[in-house]
């Protein structure tokens, strides 16, 4: 079949769900995954044709799409700060609004001269320890999770991406102390509420793990407030805390962190203009 004709399809097909360019977006990439094939070879070869085996992978990615599986899930890799990360339907799929806590955290470390430890809690993919590691010179990164599965993912990240982190299986809301004292602590936790469930999409809902993104309505902030706790012992006087946070709960944040003791607390809207992340220290 033509590749043409097949594109006609997953517009038929996807329409109704997805803006006319993701559609399109989705079909080149799906091309590019799986075949090495580029929109300029279709230009250049309109009438190109894929075989029948070719044909099966790209409609098994078309019934999925339907279903509103993510794209990355699909393709099992996305990208993030410019690196290639895998990911499966055990990690949170990275965002760009993470990639703003992130940059954040780089360009803070840009003048640092002297070795940094850090510590990431509730790794997922890895995304944030790996790309703190690759970006920031002199630095030691840990990596917390409660997921194994999660952590064997970004175990191959790192490998994949040449960086050495620390990686350690543990339940944060159980954990009495953390082992030694960083420089940056940084962690995007759980933090939507049961009650936003309905605000989300389809596609999150369905196919993310629930376990890295809700918690509790009546104790949203279990995570930050154990998290301030560990840190208090554990972070070093003139360190930083920093957090992705539920853009409707910034305030009542900014109080528990005050009641932890820290001091010159910041709240940094994403891109959105919602307020996205907090940076925090004792100093």
């Amino acid at each position: 079949m033509r590749l043409k004709d097949i594109q006609d399809i997953f517009h038929k097909e996807l329409d109704d769900l997805y803006d006319f360019k993701e559609v399109n977006r989705f079909f080149y990439l799906l091309l590019d995954h799986n075949f090495d094939i580029q929109r300029i070879d279709i230009i250049l070869e309109p009438d190109k044709v894929i075989s029948k085996k070719e044909e099966t992978i790209i409609f098994k990615a078309l019934d999925d799409l339907k279903l509103q599986k993510p794209i990355q899930q699909i393709l099992g890799v996305a990208y993030f700060y410019g690196l290639k990360f895998r990911v499966n339907n055990e990690t949170l799929i990275p965002r760009p609004e993470t990639e703003e806590l992130v940059d954040w955290i780089i360009r803070d470390c840009k003048d640092k001269i002297k070795p940094l430890k850090i510590l990431d809690i509730g790794t997922g993919s890895g995304c944030i320890a790996i790309t703190l590691s690759k970006n920031i010179p002199l630095v030691e990164v840990t990596a917390i999770d409660i997921s194994r599965k999660a952590l064997d993912i970004a175990k191959e990240n790192a490998l994949n991406n040449h960086v050495d982190i620390n990686f350690l299986q543990a339940d944060i809301l159980k954990l009495e102390s953390l082992l030694g004292e960083y420089d940056i602590i940084v962690s995007n936790p759980p933090y939507v509420r049961y009650l936003e469930k309905k605000q989300m999409k389809s596609n999150v809902v369905d196919f993310e793990p629930h376990a890295a993104l809700f918690v509790p309505d009546q104790d949203p902030l279990l995570f930050y407030k154990q998290i301030a706790r560990l840190s208090s012992n554990h972070l070093n006087q003139e360190g930083n805390l920093y957090f992705e946070i539920n853009q409707y709960l910034a305030k009542d944040t900014t109080d528990m962190l005050d009641e932890y003791g820290f001091k010159n607390t910041i709240v940094k809207k994403d891109l959105s203009g919602n307020d996205r992340m907090i940076r925090t220290s004792f100093a």
